[in-house]
């Protein structure tokens, strides 16, 4: 059976109400999965599954990593095996066992968990998989639900290459955060279900058993593959863009040259925006083809009055333009009609374009003020002739400024173009959709993945991604590309991976033996005492090293070894003792990271991660290190109340990323 989008909105619709295990149930059905291997947990609590799978007491599963305390409730839904995806229909050979096949280690169980708060990050959803899967002897996938989302978690487990017995647990990747209620579940959410489904999945992949299944899994839920779908649409948009937009002739001489990197500015720029809309920074409203109707006078495809009146006041007036406050109500304003406000960019402008001006004032009057050079307008005053501004963004309510960026390249349906020439290809039709639309169908997040945690979304290391490879595009001037020019290329994330690793070891190597030298230094006894003339004993005075001895060729090592099983992403408790991990809180804290041809700034966030991740392998209360930046502040400051104020607020793994 062939499962279509509207009946995964269905299921999905359907958490709004009920039981957890049932609504799962029915949504795996949907999807195409389906067993009746299961088990009903009495109680369906954290202590009904700890009881059911013998793991009182069993040191492979730690309760309070897996937040147990959390858990509302526990159901095991099914055991997923050969016999339920291969070639037969369902139900064909399945049995009302009521009891799971503890043997079948190429299977799935899938449990369903509700947690009691309504919002989990990307790790603790992760960590809680991993704690379940330590003990199993199959991999486990599970659908947790917590407010008015559902989460899917699924890790990748393959054998041990030493020990045939056991698995290794790799990434946990995690569909995050489906809303259920209102107008969602998110296009995107469904669109990927949707291939994950049993009928979709087979079509593609044609598997025949749990292990080909699970590969299967493995290549749609991999956000590479997400990234390439997504740079090929944003790509094909490019093309067809670059051949209808007009920009101000200040912009550049040669016309292919100035449409070309006034359209990746604008992409750009419209990408970064859709990331701090994704943590509810920036209104739905100005991007929904409905609500822009209403806001605008008019709409006109071929006009221009998105880009101009919607974009280019949130990019240049909003985002570049300090908030209003008490003391100063009117920062963010329209520009006067006459020339006291000349080229003041900071200003709204188009006012004429809008139905209710001060509607849209309330619109964007809640957007912060980000300060960064990338919503910074380009027009400025020549610098030979000041009195004549050179327009290269074209911000201007003058008629005589050459822009049109018409309303058709954000809001059209699917549409086949010509771009054979762009491509180098012959007598093939290429599909294009509005930029707006193109966004609308992938799910965003701000959170970047890791080597072992990865959400399946669009994450910040997209943008770089997109920059470099759109300045790539050809410049009929030099016959190269603009990425040589300008001398920018993009690192892939596992070499950033790999680079900031090795340096760290280094680093931390370094700091780890000079602290061992230091506290090897040779100590004396006490000397014996001598006698002077006046018969008062005085003390020998004897030199002693305190350069301490150097360590040998196996002991560095030794330190090199463990260091590197510090970041090396498990949940190994680290080799180091207390002072030892006193001594590497400190090389943390007192580093120094210099990226001398920072681009997109993924080697400096590169290190920002893995320096978090090490200091929770040290420092899992994060008692040390906020211990550390109290004194710190406590040095310059004299009130306790204050130092609380300032320094870690809410404990929390972005107050740690701040102080970092």
């Amino acid at each position: 059976m062939n499962t279509s989008k509207n009946e995964i909105k269905n299921a999905l619709h359907q958490f709004d109400d009920g039981n957890l295990a049932e609504n799962a149930r029915n949504l795996l059905r949907v999807l195409g999965y389906h067993s009746q291997r299961r088990i009903d947990l009495e109680p369906n609590t954290a202590d009904g599954f700890l009881t059911a799978f013998r793991l009182n007491g069993d040191e492979n599963f730690k309760p309070e990593r897996a937040l147990t305390k959390e858990w509302e409730s526990v159901d095991l839904l099914f055991q997923l095996m050969d016999e339920d995806i291969g070639g037969v229909e369902q139900g064909e050979t399945q049995r009302e066992t009521g009891e799971i096949d503890n043997t079948r280690f190429q299977s799935y169980l899938i449990f369903g968990i509700k947690l009691r708060a309504s919002h989990y990050n990307r790790t603790q959803l992760s960590q809680i998989t991993r704690e379940i899967n330590k003990p199993l002897p199959m991999p486990a996938m599970v659908i947790f639900q917590h407010g008015d989302a559902v989460t899917f978690a699924v890790i990748d487990r393959r054998l041990h290459k030493l020990d045939a017995s056991r698995d290794v647990l790799e990434k946990i990747t995690l569909i995050k955060d489906i809303g259920y209620t209102g107008h969602r579940p998110h296009p995107a959410h469904v669109n990927i279900l949707f291939d994950l489904s049993r009928s979709e999945l087979h079509r593609k992949h044609r598997f025949t058993n749990f292990p080909e299944l699970h590969e299967a899994w493995k290549k749609t839920l991999d956000t590479s593959e997400l990234n390439k779908r997504f740079y090929k649409e944003i790509a094909a948009w490019y093309f067809w863009a670059v051949n209808q937009v007009t920009f101000p002739e200040d912009a550049g001489e040669d016309v292919e040259v100035r449409n070309a990197t006034s359209v990746i500015r604008l992409i750009t720029r419209l990408i970064f925006v859709w990331f701090i809309k994704e943590k509810g920074l920036v209104s739905d409203d100005l991007f929904d083809r409905e609500k822009i109707k209403e806001i605008l006078i008019n709409t006109d495809p071929a006009g221009s009055t998105y880009y101009k009146a919607i974009l280019q006041n949130l990019f240049f007036a909003t985002l570049n333009q300090e908030m209003n406050t008490a003391e100063k109500r009117d920062n963010r304003k329209f520009r006067g009609e006459g020339r006291q406000h000349y080229n003041i960019t900071s200003l709204y402008r188009y006012k004429r374009y809008f139905a209710v001006p001060d509607q849209v004032l309330r619109l964007f009057e809640a957007i912060p003020f980000l300060n960064g050079g990338l919503f910074e307008c380009l027009d400025k005053p020549d610098k030979d002739n000041q009195k004549k501004i050179l327009r290269v963004d074209g911000f201007s309510d003058r008629g005589d400024v050459s822009l049109h960026v018409p309303n058709f390249l954000f809001f059209s349906d699917e549409r086949n173009v010509d771009l054979n020439a762009a491509y180098g290809t012959k007598g093939r039709d290429y599909k294009v959709r509005g930029l707006i639309n193109i966004l609308d169908r992938y799910k965003f997040t701000v959170a970047e993945n890791t080597p072992i945690e990865e959400e399946i979304a669009l994450d910040p290391e997209l943008l770089g991604k997109v920059f470099e490879n759109l300045l790539a595009a050809y410049n009929p001037e030099t016959g190269a590309s603009a990425r040589k020019q300008s001398g920018s290329y993009y690192t892939p994330r596992e070499i950033v991976n790999y680079m900031t690793d090795e340096s760290l070891i280094a680093y931390l190597k370094h700091k780890c033996i000079a602290y061992h030298e230091s506290q090897t230094a040779f100590t004396p006894t006490a000397p014996p005492a001598q006698l002077d003339l006046s018969g008062r004993a005085e003390p020998v005075q004897t030199q002693i090293d305190t350069h301490g001895t150097t360590l040998s060729h196996e002991q560095k090592d030794r330190i090199e070894a463990d260091i590197r099983h510090l970041l090396a992403y498990n949940d190994e408790p680290h080799r180091f003792n207390d002072d030892e991990t006193e001594a590497l809180i400190n090389a943390v804290d007192t580093l120094k990271i210099l990226d001398p041809a920072c681009g997109s700034g993924a080697f400096p966030m590169g290190v920002l991660h893995k320096l978090v991740f090490i200091l929770g392998k040290l420092d899992p209360r994060n008692q040390q290190w906020r211990q550390r930046q109290i004194d710190k502040v406590n040095r310059t400051i004299e009130t306790a109340h204050k130092i609380d104020d300032i320094t870690i607020r809410e404990n929390t793994i972005r107050d740690l990323e701040r102080e970092i």
